[in-house]
């Protein structure tokens, strides 16, 4: 459910969601989760409201568009992963390198994405954005209000 669309960012909500991966796998999604995606920056944010607190997953991607059919971006296969106790690990980097090399992600690509792996580690650490527990629950309580 989109609970905000502006033209910079886009804010929602899943919830027990149908997730079909490039390989064909299907699973659901087990809890709630705020996403957050923006049109400046190359990563988007999972924010999965677990039982022991918010975990996030964070992907470095391409900003996002949407059309008529979908919300799209190039997902380049390195994450920040965000525990519930606020220990952060980076995943994913041989993945990253090995797809980099396969579609010739290029030097340009390869700084833009560290180069916002470093806004998106100032954003964690300084609880920015979908970082802060305040912005997870005025969005998740407006998906409660808006699903009744």
């Amino acid at each position: 459910m989109v609970l905000k669309a502006n033209d910079n960012s886009l804010i929602g909500c899943n919830n027990h969601t149908l997730v079909t991966e490039d390989n064909g796998r299907h699973w659901v999604t087990r809890e709630p989760a705020i996403v957050y995606f923006h049109k400046k920056y190359w990563f988007n944010v999972v924010a999965m409201l677990q039982n022991d607190g918010i975990v996030y997953y964070c992907n470095l991607a391409s900003p996002y568009v949407l059309d008529q059919e979908a919300l799209k971006y190039i997902d380049y296969d390195l994450d920040v992963k965000v525990y519930a106790d606020g220990h952060r690990k980076l995943l994913d980097v041989d993945e990253y390198e090995a797809f980099s090399k396969r579609w010739h992600y290029g030097s340009e690509i390869d700084r833009t994405l560290k180069r916002n792996v470093k806004i998106l580690i100032d954003w964690i650490d300084n609880r920015k954005g979908p970082f802060s527990e305040e912005f997870i629950a005025i969005w998740f309580n407006r998906y409660l209000e808006l699903s009744r």
